[in-house]
């Protein structure tokens, strides 16, 4: 007991110095001080060096300044608060293409003008994260009115009517479901239920269809988690059906864990960390070099990514979560060790220990390949997340852009805060 007390008291430590250092990193680099918002395309050193603002990760800074603001004291300062304001206001300024209409664009110009737009939820998702997180932490209602409007907008377009979002309906585009929808509206139930007993009972049945949503992905009689189904749950033909991405089903895990864990049902919970965590974890680590395959195919077919080999932070960041989180509420050793094991990966691989913050790129023996810390574009599986099929035909831009989500002030310090308050919280039961 006394050693298992020192080993988390140790990652305790290790994880909030971390926190700090990438804190620090977005703190001096990223602010734009004359039009608001944030830099978040930043070279090795902190350098700019491209303007463009993207409002997925704008919201997602503004969410994550609010959430250090409010849960951890040490960051409870007033630069913090002041850079989620400014932030919080350039999106209420410029996030939405054509107000009063609803959707918002992908890329901004750095003062605010529409480069791009998505035919998806996610810019949308990450505005309303990061409006109900400055209610929080300024008790100011004009922002939780934005957050409650938008996420009312939201559920129409997945549930109702997806026209608004711009996607034509094409002959011979298949009606799939992605992973992602679901898990990101089970995320902003979670957000915006969180101690507020009204809106939580409002989307209390929302909050189990998307749990119910994102378990059809679970195939093969529960040996594959696969990122894309049919829209009753079935499993897809080709490259789409198979694909896989082992760092987003445990991303889905862990929103599952907390769902489980608000509904009080433990056969979820033990059911999650088998197919969720367990099962995209024995696939996708690395045997040779170590770490999770960004893509697989589920038939063991070489992936079309070319990408599908390298190693990236974000996929492993979740894992930490999962792990460790999986263990806190299971009590299972199993979980605490590859907790341990993925976390001294990352650490060792991701950290870049000059600059500070975390390399985002490996390649599959860990080398750095790129040495960005923020980058300037999404890439195919995220853009093309998206449902009732029309989204693959849709997608503007490129062909077959790199699969790779842009880095920011997400991801990283998301990971460290709350594996530093759940160490905490295994400590205190230990003492």
């Amino acid at each position: 007991m006394e050693k298992e007390r020192e080993t988390l008291q140790a990652w305790k430590e290790r994880v909030g110095q971390e926190l700090d250092r990438v804190m620090a990193f977005w703190l001096e680099h990223s602010h734009d001080r004359e039009h608001g918002g944030f830099f978040t395309c930043l070279g090795r050193d902190g350098r700019v060096y491209d303007d463009l603002k993207y409002v997925w990760l704008q919201g997602r800074q503004v969410w994550m300044y609010c959430r250090l603001y409010r849960k951890l004291e040490r960051f409870h300062r007033p630069e913090l608060l002041d850079a989620a304001k400014a932030g919080g206001e350039f999106l209420l300024r410029h996030a939405r293409v054509a107000p009063p209409e609803k959707k918002c664009a992908f890329v901004l110009t750095r003062d605010g003008r529409p480069v791009k737009v998505q035919r998806s939820i996610f810019s949308e998702c990450f505005y309303t994260m990061a409006m109900n997180e400055l209610w929080r932490v300024t008790a100011e209602a004009r922002y939780q009115s934005e957050a409650v409007d938008m996420m009312d907008q939201i559920v129409h377009w997945v549930r109702e009517d997806p026209s608004g979002l711009g996607r034509p309906q094409l002959p011979g585009a298949v009606a799939s479901e992605s992973m992602a929808v679901p898990m990101m509206l089970l995320c902003l139930v979670e957000q915006l239920g969180e101690e507020d007993e009204e809106l939580a009972g409002r989307y209390a049945q929302l909050g189990h269809w998307c749990a119910r949503r994102i378990l059809q992905h679970v195939q093969r009689d529960g040996q594959a988690v696969l990122e894309n189904v049919s829209e009753d749950g079935e499993e897809l033909s080709g490259c789409l059906g198979r694909h896989q991405n082992p760092g987003h089903a445990l991303e889905a895990g862990w929103f599952l864990l907390r769902h489980s864990s608000r509904s009080g049902d433990a056969k979820l919970r033990a059911h999650v960390i088998d197919t969720f965590l367990l099962l995209p974890f024995r696939s996708g680590w690395d045997a040779d070099h170590g770490g999770l395959f960004y893509f697989q195919d589920a038939d063991g077919l070489c992936p079309t990514q070319l990408e599908w080999a390298m190693k990236l932070w974000w996929p492993h960041s979740e894992a930490m979560i999962a792990f460790l989180m999986g263990y806190s509420e299971s009590g299972d050793p199993a979980l605490l060790r590859l907790f341990y094991q993925v976390a001294e990966y990352t650490f060792r691989q991701f950290r870049d220990p000059e600059y500070g913050e975390w390399f985002g790129y490996l390649n599959r023996e860990g080398k750095v390949a790129l040495t960005i810390k923020g980058g300037p574009f999404k890439g195919e599986w995220e853009i093309r997340q998206g449902f009732r099929g029309s989204e693959r035909s849709a997608a503007p831009g490129p062909p077959n852009p790199p699969s790779c989500l842009c880095a920011g002030c997400f991801h990283v310090p998301r990971c460290l805060a709350m594996c530093e308050e759940m160490l905490s919280a295994l400590l205190s039961r230990l003492a």
